[in-house]
């Protein structure tokens, strides 16, 4: 089927495209009788406006843009769901990307949303990204950005996390108060801030209580905080620091790994080692032992991020001035079979 015009409709009711153009925005000078006789054969016709000539005369493309580092996860698809609740909202359209942790793949992403001419970028950094020349583009073309979970502190805009210090903290400091005293830490990459900060929250806790830090008991995470990575962590700290009592792990994945590692060499849980995770994933209730984690509101951070960038684009549009905010959203602690 040929797409319907404006045109069309005219022709075909013998008035003026403007006067159809007018009928359907419901304009005063246009006659009722009018009107329903435009928005009748427009129903009839399926017609549906042009959005590119809409754009090119609002200004705006009621798109927005969307990278993450991965979907795989559990946390990112609560983001996305919170996301995608704001944006119905307000019949916006997001194109979702995935840079799959690659500095170069989300640098191109950027200038493919731009070409796009979305309205604004919701954006986690990925595991790869340490320097921020790639985000120039964006303040030049005065494109709204927002960032979320993984940021960098030093990029002037928006922000939407948690306190991933304070979160950590609070996971390490109740696995000491449970009576745990040699606890590793299965860390994420050096340089997303939320690993630094998680890994900062568990070293601060340890010296809080008397503890003294040992970087023996760290193990990174190199294939972006997977379940292997969990799996072949548990195995290397069990052969160089077999006395090891607990284990607070960067993400629910990787404790995960560890979980099933600890499972297959008859290493009981908690009894004999402790595993605490971060995020509070579905599977995090189902495997066995269910385990403790920290709770990651995914979906908030998706919402809030989201609305402050609809905020930020509404007031671009009406020339009003924009004030950078950084949210940091409540976590809390999840106790389950694993601890």
């Amino acid at each position: 089927m040929k797409e319907t015009t404006l045109k069309q409709i005219a022709t075909e009711l013998g008035i003026s495209i403007t006067t159809v153009s007018k009928a359907l925005k419901n304009y005063p000078d246009v006659s009722e009788s009018t009107k329903k006789a435009v928005k009748d054969l427009a129903i009839a016709l399926h017609y549906t406006p042009n959005s590119f000539a809409v754009n090119l005369r609002t200004k705006e493309s009621k798109t927005i843009g969307l990278i993450l580092p991965t979907v795989l996860h559990d946390f990112f698809s609560n983001v996305i769901d919170g996301i995608l609740e704001e944006a119905e909202k307000r019949n916006y359209l997001v194109i979702i990307l995935q840079s799959n942790e690659k500095y170069e793949l989300e640098k191109k992403q950027i200038d493919l949303l731009l070409s796009k001419r979305v309205d604004g970028i919701l954006l986690s950094l990925s595991n790869e990204t340490g320097e921020f020349h790639h985000l120039k583009p964006i303040f030049e073309h005065n494109t709204p950005l927002v960032l979320f979970d993984k940021i960098a502190k030093i990029v002037n805009c928006s922000k939407v996390s948690i306190n991933d210090k304070k979160a950590a903290y609070d996971a390490v400091t109740y696995l000491i108060k449970k009576g745990y005293k040699k606890i590793a830490h299965f860390r994420g990459s050096y340089m997303p801030q939320n690993s630094i900060d998680r890994f900062l929250g568990y070293k601060k806790a340890l010296e809080d209580h008397d503890i003294s830090y040992d970087s023996s008991l760290v193990f990174v995470c190199d294939n972006n905080t997977d379940f292997e990575d969990g799996y072949e962590n548990a195995r290397k700290a069990m052969a160089v620091q077999p006395e090891i009592d607990a284990v607070f792990a960067v993400t629910d994945l990787v404790a995960i790994g560890a979980i099933k590692y600890f499972n297959e060499m008859g290493i009981k849980i908690p009894q004999q080692i402790a595993i605490f995770g971060f995020s509070n994933w579905f599977m995090s209730s189902l495997i066995t032992p269910k385990l403790s984690t920290v709770d990651q509101p995914g979906f908030e951070i998706g919402r809030t991020a989201a609305a402050i960038l609809f905020d930020e684009i509404y007031s671009k549009k009406n020339n009003l001035p924009i004030v950078f905010q950084s949210i940091e959203l409540e976590t809390s602690i999840i106790e389950r079979q694993s601890t």
